[in-house]
């Protein structure tokens, strides 16, 4: 793989000098913030946005995806443990204000790699670990939930009321979440669910599954982007500095606003057609041409509304639409210079990442880690 190299066109942190006002309160109060899935897509930007506003910010990440490093962003990251989130306990929380939830085997593919694990790491394991966040006094617990649990909702815009209907296991771990999480609403316990639209964007810690992410990646590559279906369906989408601008907004929020509550995290006019998206991104990056298939392909097929968080959280919005977006990731793979290696690089692909993880018997039948040949020195170093 090629060096590593530095993207400073590419600052997607506001420094505690510049931060934004905070929405409700004339100072910021500064939060002890567990971020699980700190070392993932979007805790990579997430982390350092959290640290320029003034949080005190621990990481706590399994390090499954800690190789698909794209570039070096300007920021201070905060530490991070190597941990796995079905292993925290209650003692392990004391002392943190909130819990910001990201840790998840993420995306549709796999999800359905062993969906029993899916469940007991997605359902049981967020579950414990909001228990465990209440039990220790923890005040705000924010899951990530997604937009993907409104399915194939048709031609209606879905609201944070509308009915659901998940089609994948990690869509319905996500449904199942918001159900057994939110009855754990207290006096001293304020859990929020934002369902995020598609998330795209660039990010130190890069994926390529993503619709955006994976288009411009083609087109970069190859200047062209072939598409097998018709791309018909809509998605909505929203950029990762925007999701994290959302999770700025609830821990800043005064207690009543977020309380129990649920919000999908976008902007009405960022639902897309997903031809639209391919057409946006081949006339962003030169010399690009599109192909357009005829076959239905995926079944999801959802609009949302995104009224309510707009409403309720005024100081939220979305600073990025998918044209800026596609320019943000031209830019960055300009300056790493972008190679197809990089961009096929199995780190850029949760499924292929996790088949390789499984395949070289780094993780076991459970995702659990396995002692590498060698661990001995470890034991020796520590005394053990």
């Amino acid at each position: 793989m090629p060096a590593r190299r530095a993207v400073r066109e590419h600052v997607p942190f506001t420094t505690p000098s510049t931060a934004v006002p905070v929405f409700g309160k004339e100072n910021q109060v500064v939060m002890r913030i567990l971020l699980t899935g700190s070392e993932g897509y979007i805790g990579a930007i997430l982390g350092p946005y959290l640290v320029a506003r003034g949080h005190e910010v621990v990481g706590l990440d399994a390090g499954f995806h800690r190789v698909g490093w794209l570039y070096n962003a300007v920021g201070v990251a905060p530490m991070w443990l190597n941990r796995d989130v079905r292993t925290i306990t209650t003692e392990d929380l004391r002392g943190y204000d909130a819990v910001v939830h990201l840790a998840e085997l993420s995306n549709d593919p796999v999800g359905a790699l062993n969906p029993a694990i899916t469940f007991e790491i997605n359902h049981v394991g967020s579950v414990q670990l909001a228990n465990a966040a209440r039990d220790a006094g923890v005040e705000r617990f924010i899951y990530m939930s997604s937009c993907s649990v409104y399915g194939a909702a048709g031609d209606e815009a879905s609201t944070e009321t509308s009915e659901l209907n998940p089609l994948t296991a990690y869509a319905q771990c996500k449904v199942l979440v918001e159900r057994d999480v939110r009855p754990l609403a207290s006096d001293t316990f304020s859990p929020t669910f934002l369902r995020n639209a598609t998330a795209f964007g660039a990010s130190p810690r890069m994926r390529f599954d993503l619709v955006v992410n994976d288009l411009a990646g083609h087109a970069w590559t190859e200047q062209v982007i072939r598409m097998d279906s018709d791309g018909t369906p809509w998605r909505p989408f929203v950029h990762i500095l925007d999701i994290s601008r959302a999770i700025a907004c609830v821990l800043d929020a005064p207690r009543d606003v977020i309380h129990g509550e649920i919000f999908n995290v976008g902007s009405n006019d960022q639902n897309y057609q997903i031809r639209s998206i391919a057409e946006i991104t081949a006339d962003t990056f030169p010399g690009c041409s599109l192909s357009v298939g005829s076959s239905r392909g995926d079944q999801r097929n959802y609009r949302a509304n995104f009224d309510k968080i707009h409403e309720r959280l005024p100081g939220f919005e979305c600073r990025y639409d998918v044209a800026r977006g596609a320019r943000q990731l031209l830019q960055v793979f300009r300056a790493v210079d972008m190679t197809t290696e990089l961009f096929e690089f199995r780190g850029h692909t949760r499924i292929k990442q996790i088949q390789h993880l499984l395949a070289t018997h780094q993780i076991d039948d459970r995702f659990f880690w396995i002692d590498p040949p060698g661990h001995e020195i470890v034991e020796a170093a520590t005394g053990a």
